[in-house]
């Protein structure tokens, strides 16, 4: 996400906006390319990579400061896509685990051959 932020920033002159729509594949496909034993991992990391692409986007003047309060700025007015992003991951998690569960379960109350 901090590469797709710089290249955000580089091509659409630091657009919050195109930031945000790039946002929603990249949530669909952390969800769908995550190991099964790691699906619970995908809604919590998907906001993270969401602050971290932000900083090369996220107006904000010299120094530390300024840096900092256009990030929580930026976090703030983009709230949408940030929970857009994290529900649609959440949903695909929860479907992919349930598909699981239903696998495994099916698979162990399977007679013996």
């Amino acid at each position: 996400m901090f590469l797709l932020g710089a290249l955000c920033s580089a091509l659409f002159g630091a657009s919050l906006t195109a930031y945000g729509v790039l946002f929603l594949p990249v949530s669909v496909l952390t969800a769908l390319w995550v190991r099964r034993g790691d699906l619970m991992t995908a809604p919590v990391v998907v906001p993270i990579a969401f602050a971290v692409g932000l900083l090369p986007v996220a107006d904000g003047e010299d120094g530390t400061g300024g840096t900092l309060m256009g990030l929580v700025t930026a976090l703030a007015t983009q709230a949408g896509w940030l929970y857009g992003g994290t529900l649609v991951a959440g949903l695909i998690v929860i479907v992919r685990r349930i598909r699981l569960v239903h696998r495994r379960r099916t698979a162990g109350s399977r007679p013996p051959v």
